[in-house]
């Protein structure tokens, strides 16, 4: 099937936010960042090897940021997610193709969603990453309703149409302006995208637009001007449209997958970024024990490249 487990397709409302301002802390970063990552149901041609997965790119890329990942599986108790969430120091929402208005996916996240906005509320630091269809999601989460409509943008490369917003950024403030520069200016970010949320849309919404920084927009294939990367303006939640952890970590030529000098660096940059990001979070397992049976090295990536645009995948 290609690369279509990258196609982000998502429809759900779930629940909207208000903002709160990030709290000053004082005390040392933590220097053993957990990310959780959330697993997402297979598709039909991957079932043979489990019911959900993550491709090995997404760990990849945070495992270069200097931190370790904890896999989060569907279908476990509120209580078993809350437990997790209190043990993590940030959480990545893949890209997909499950629906999410179905989805134990778009449920769980959902779940972690709700707990994070509580626990910033309360000045206990918790970051989300949110790419493709993760972006997709927490739009959705933040909206209250799926403003998606078809922006098609599939196996292409762009730079990015950076806004006034993108230089004071947290995302970008700390960039080399060479690489700042030549994200403007040369095709550093892929996307495999049929949907999603109109720059128009975006700030049409008071909801999205009082809770997001809009830092960059792309034109798609059918000429409509899309937000291609967010920060929320007061919580740590980031989105990006594209997906910055193939440039360093697929392959497969039948896709466009920048791996330049400058793509590189970008990818490394973002992935620094959220992890430091994770680094102000206290959240840690109570045990190690607990701590290392929770790690993804308890797994082995399956071979998954003669199937797929992915080289490896972790499934569950």
């Amino acid at each position: 099937m290609g690369f279509s487990a990258l196609v982000c397709a998502c429809v759900l409302a779930l629940c909207g936010a208000d903002a709160f301002t990030l709290p000053q802390r004082n005390e040392p970063d933590n220097d053993r960042p957990i990310i959780g990552i959330l697993t997402q149901e297979v598709d039909d041609y991957m079932r043979k090897f489990g019911e959900t997965y993550i491709p090995s790119s997404y760990v990849k890329y945070i495992e270069s940021g200097g931190a370790r990942v904890v896999p989060i599986r569907l279908n476990q108790s509120f209580a078993e997610h809350e437990k997790i969430f209190r043990s993590i120091n940030g959480l990545l929402l893949i890209g997909g193709s499950v629906n999410l208005e179905t989805s134990d996916f778009a449920r769980t996240a959902g779940i972690y969603f709700r707990l994070a906005l509580n626990a910033n509320d309360e000045g206990d630091y918790f970051p989300i990453w949110g790419t493709c269809l993760g972006f997709q999601l927490l739009t959705v989460l933040v909206a209250g309703e799926n403003l998606l409509s078809k922006t098609t943008a599939e196996n292409v490369t762009y730079p990015l149409n950076f806004t006034a917003e993108a230089s004071p950024s947290r995302m970008f403030t700390n960039f080399p302006s060479d690489i700042r520069k030549a994200l403007s200016q040369e095709p550093l970010t892929a996307n495999f995208h049929h949907y999603g949320v109109t720059k128009e849309a975006f700030l049409g919404n008071e909801k999205l637009s009082g809770f997001f920084s809009v830092l960059s927009t792309n034109i798609a294939q059918n000429g409509f001007e899309f937000v291609s990367t967010v920060e929320g303006r007061k919580y740590p939640f980031y989105g990006v449209q594209w997906h910055p952890e193939v440039n360093r970590f697929q392959w497969d030529p039948h896709y466009n997958f920048p791996h330049s000098r400058n793509a590189v660096h970008v990818s490394s940059l973002l992935a620094e970024f959220f992890v430091n990001e994770g680094r102000r979070s206290s959240h840690h397992f109570r045990e190690a024990a607990e701590e290392s049976s929770a790690l993804i090295y308890n797994y082995s990536p399956v071979y998954v490249a003669n199937i797929s645009a992915y080289e490896q995948s972790y499934f569950f």
